[in-house]
């Protein structure tokens, strides 16, 4: 078995010497610019990971592991567009750095290229590869399309919400996994038990994520402290905030007015919300929501008939990616 900084420099290499296309410059030199912003590489490293777990020839993960990191930042392209966004990994976002038609434009030449890096992909294996790879890339735009539907919409229920983040964020890390598991040639049932597995790892880390953006260290993490309280973004805390303020009408009042005022400080309002989260014992709560996926992800990775070293390994690795405070 590789080590896991042998994969991330074999991915990374691989994009290094990709050739996207030289003419109209215009169209690739945006492709080559946010491949090259990197980032994690988290989906084509799960890809190599599925792989190995069954036992595969990793060299059979190269390609399904490219088409699916193209793919993930494609959608981070037309993401950005969408949310107006001015920076991506640090560093001006492609719409901003040349224009929204050009980075449209990319971001579709982006998704025929991890078509096309797919189809390089191992005969025997390729037919199930397009299948998950197409059924992953609808339900990640059905994702957007109803997170972008929250934000215009005063009532989303906790199961709305935890839907939307199943198909905009976690699905794609089953799906990276399951495809390795395919490249290996694992059977059917098993390959499913792991992309379930990635699945909820996807919403535990998803649901960790807005438990971070309220509770973090803001050194450690580098990024705003409450800036989803700011925006008024519909995390599961909120969401959670607003059901359970309905049995008292002092904490309704107070957290509907923060929600509703048109101008605020942004650190009275980040302190005002926060604590009405602990009032209400949100992050305990949030925490067993976490714990509820991590748990069904290991059920389904404890029904896997493979090596319990990999399973441990694989646990170890997840649990690193979402630095756990259960």
């Amino acid at each position: 078995m590789n080590t896991i900084i042998q994969y991330q420099q074999l991915i990374d290499e691989a994009f290094k010497n990709k050739n996207y296309g030289t003419n109209p410059k215009e169209l690739y030199e945006p492709i080559e610019y946010i491949m090259s912003l990197g980032g994690k590489r988290l989906r084509p490293l799960l890809v190599f990971l599925g792989c190995d777990f069954f036992g595969g020839d990793t060299a059979k993960a190269i390609h399904p592991a490219l088409a699916v990191e193209l793919f993930h930042n494609f959608t981070l392209v037309h993401d950005d567009i969408m949310d107006k966004a001015p920076l991506r990994r640090n560093q001006i976002t492609v719409h901003e750095k040349w224009s929204d038609s050009t980075a449209i434009l990319s971001g579709d030449a982006m998704i025929v290229r991890a078509y096309q890096e797919l189809c390089k992909s191992d005969k025997e294996a390729l037919p199930q590869l397009l299948d998950i790879f197409s059924d992953t890339a609808i339900k990640v735009c059905e994702g957007q399309q109803f997170d972008m539907n929250f934000e215009k919409l005063q009532k989303v229920s906790i199961a709305q919400y935890l839907k939307m983040i199943e198909l905009k964020t976690a699905v794609l890390l089953g799906a990276s996994l399951k495809m390795g598991a395919v490249a290996a040639g694992a059977d059917k049932a098993h390959a499913a038990l792991l992309y379930d597995f990635g699945r909820h790892i996807g919403m535990a880390f998803q649901l960790q994520d807005d438990l971070l953006d309220v509770y973090a260290d803001t050194a450690k993490f580098g990024k705003q402290k409450g800036g989803d309280i700011v925006a008024n973004k519909k995390t599961y805390l909120l969401l959670k905030a607003i059901e359970m303020a309905e049995s008292s009408r002092y904490i309704k009042e107070e957290l509907h007015q923060w929600i509703n005022a048109p101008h605020f400080e942004v650190k009275e309002k980040v302190e005002a919300v926060t604590g009405i989260y602990n009032f209400l014992q949100l992050p305990d709560l949030t925490r067993i929501e976490i714990k509820k996926h991590y748990d069904a992800a290991l059920k389904s990775l404890k029904e896997i008939p493979a090596d319990e070293t990999k399973k441990h390994s694989l646990t170890i690795f997840t649990d690193s990616l979402m630095g756990r405070e259960l």
